[in-house]
């Protein structure tokens, strides 16, 4: 490392300013969010994987529910010998993160003994085990489906009165809302059950290989894991299914770019029994499948494509015309699962000795068995789950908004979850004394302010990092995940030393070569400008991108490791990819023509 960057640092945590103009917006946040003077000690960085966006605040509470469930699970269940869990920092709506390790000796070893009994008991059990996740995961999202209505009566209907129920109707929205948010702090809690033993197992045999063949890439090791089936793909696999039936049907031509969902149905609605038919099949697919949402479900604005059926049905004009065109359609899982099975065998060979080849063939079984998971459970938790908990809490939005808490229903995701909490009292207590309630003449004011403080928060970049520079990242989750290496620090911290360089490095996430024109996607909203053979450049992508990735010939992420969903999802579709860029979005201007090389890391703007 050159004394340049020796010298350098991340600005502390204290040296950054709340915009201004938003200061109330900020201090709204908990103060458990909050920065404090010791928290200039410690290394931060943004977690732009999950949260690109500054967080409304009822937003929030998804950082609050999964950070208290990871640790949880990383800290208290299953005691991973090393690392315990994430504190998380906002500014500005941006969430910093940053890992608790272990460091002494002694206390390694005693988690060590306790991870032992509990991680290996599940290792052991996976199947049963993660048969009963699936079995708890359901009734939880049964749950939440079979909750009431929000909604109060001008008078308490007769047959409550009559059936001598003792309980009037203002009392059941306190109880709903409280259910909705402990389904959601549940859910978190499923979510890292298995998740932190699947990237484990996956860890395990991945430092084995590293000690093993010092030569071999990470994407080699990951291309080892390869060609999974995953819930989170099924969505995607559901529009080749339907655009395959509307060619079989003969109702393609009324599924045309550019036309709005609501057009095509009733265009198939006037069709007759071909055009039914295929309506019959979009049901079919919509329930669950359609139950994902177009981001990674953090944000409440990240709808699910049975809300809006724009994403999907952007997508079926081009799977339509591949499929008519004689493409493949499908995932080449078994082109996949055939490299995988050679890379295996071939690194088997490599081996000396029968004990090191019994521990490679224990270790990377173990990880075919895990590490589905560790996509899979994204469709339950993210997405199905996350989406019903959003959709109730607008409820609560409608209800309030009908009462003159704040203009427009999407008003109450300003709000904390403790502040709706407390307008939802405020409309209890006016419904039951004949008061008018207080709320309407306290929140629409606020909820401006705050309104404005997100819109202004979006328009500032914030630093990739914070705090003292750690001399080395030994969290191999971070690595991998959030793609966060001593290297790539340096490299954050030297980005503006070689302004007119046209090579940008980053983790080489899927191999291959190719050329395109750059479309520089800063949100969900504008994977519509996509076309045919363009480099989609991003902060992060999620799996949900999938439909798209028909239409892209590589991609390129700010952020993200050798096993980010990006890396995970870019390999699962054949598609080269570079991620853990750190600066692709702010290098490379939309239109400009580049290559991406995902075997070695590299992109290349090429003008």
């Amino acid at each position: 490392m050159s004394t340049t960057v020796k010298a350098r640092r991340f600005p502390l945590p204290s040296s950054l300013e709340v915009i201004a103009g938003t200061e109330r917006a900020q201090a709204a946040y908990p103060y458990y969010m909050q920065f404090t003077a010791e928290d200039d000690e410690r290394f931060w960085f943004y977690n732009s994987m999950h949260f690109p966006a500054p967080m409304c605040l009822f937003d929030t509470i998804t950082a609050e529910a999964a950070y208290c469930a990871l640790g949880a699970a990383n800290t208290r269940v299953h005691c991973l010998p090393t690392t315990l869990g994430i504190d998380y920092r906002i500014i500005n709506g941006r969430i910093y993160i940053g890992g608790n390790g272990v460091t002494d000796p002694a206390e390694i070893a005693r988690r060590t003994e306790e991870f032992k009994q509990r991680a290996f008991y599940y290792y052991g059990n996976w199947e049963r085990l993660f048969a009963h996740w699936k079995d708890k995961m359901m009734a939880l999202i049964r749950d939440a489906q079979r909750l009431p209505k929000v909604e109060i009566p001008e008078l308490e209907p007769l047959e409550h009165v009559y059936a001598g129920r003792g309980v009037a109707s203002n009392h059941y929205l306190l109880d709903i809302y409280q259910k909705t948010l402990e389904g959601y702090y549940r859910m978190w809690q499923y979510h890292f059950e298995f998740l932190l033993l699947g990237y484990g197992a996956y860890l395990t045999f991945f430092d084995f290989c590293k000690k093993a063949f010092p030569e071999i890439s990470d994407q080699t090791v990951a291309r080892m894991v390869a060609g999974m089936q995953a819930e989170i793909f099924r969505p995607d696999d559901e529009l080749r299914r339907l655009a395959r039936r509307a060619i079989e049907l003969g109702v393609d031509d009324k599924i045309r770019e550019g036309s709005s969902p609501g057009e095509i149905i009733k265009s198939l609605e006037q069709l007759g029994d071909p055009g039914k038919a295929w309506l019959k099949e979009l049901a079919v697919s919509r329930d669950p499948w359609f139950n994902i949402n177009v981001g990674d479900g953090f944000y409440h604005y990240h709808r699910s494509w049975n809300d809006d059926l724009s994403m999907p049905f952007a997508a079926l004009p081009g799977y339509i015309a591949n499929a008519k065109a004689g493409q493949r359609l499908e995932r080449p899982i078994e082109k996949l699962m055939a490299e995988r099975k050679k890379l295996i065998e071939d690194y088997r060979e490599l081996l000396n000795t029968d004990e090191d080849r019994a521990a490679y063939d224990q270790m990377i079984g173990l990880a075919h068995r895990v590490f589905p998971y560790v996509e899979g459970h994204k469709f339950y938790c993210e997405h199905w789950y996350t989406n019903l908990f959003f959709n109730k809490i607008r409820e609560f939005g409608v209800l309030l908004s009908a009462h003159g808490f704040f203009p427009d229903q999407e008003d109450v995701f300003h709000l904390t979850h403790f502040e709706v909490e407390a307008a939802i009292v405020d409309l209890m207590t006016s419904w039951s004394n004949g008061s008018p309630p207080r709320g309407p003449s306290r929140w629409p004011p606020i909820v401006e302010e705050r309104k404005a403080a997100i819109a202004e928060w979006t328009k500032h970049d914030t630093a990739p990092a914070l705090g003292p520079v750690p001399d080395i990242i030994d969290d191999p989750a971070i690595v991998m995940l959030w793609g966060i290496t001593r290297e790539g620090l340096d490299a954050w911290l030297t980005a503006g030393d070689q302004p007119d360089s046209n090579e940008i490095k980053g983790f080489a996430a899927s191999r291959g070569v190719a050329e395109g024109v750059a479309r520089v996607v800063k949100s969900v909203d504008e994977i519509g400008r996509l076309r045919q053979g363009d480099i989609l450049v991003c902060q992060v992508t999620n799996p949900t991108w999938a439909p798209i990735f028909q239409k892209i010939a590589a991609a390129v992420s700010d952020i993200g490791g050798s096993m980010s969903h990006a890396a995970i999802v870019a390999r699962e579709f054949g598609l080269p990819a570079v991620v853990g860029t750190g600066t692709a979005t702010q290098k490379i201007k939309d239109g400009q023509r580049v290559r991406v090389d995902g075997g070695r890391g590299v992109v290349t703007i090429l003008g």
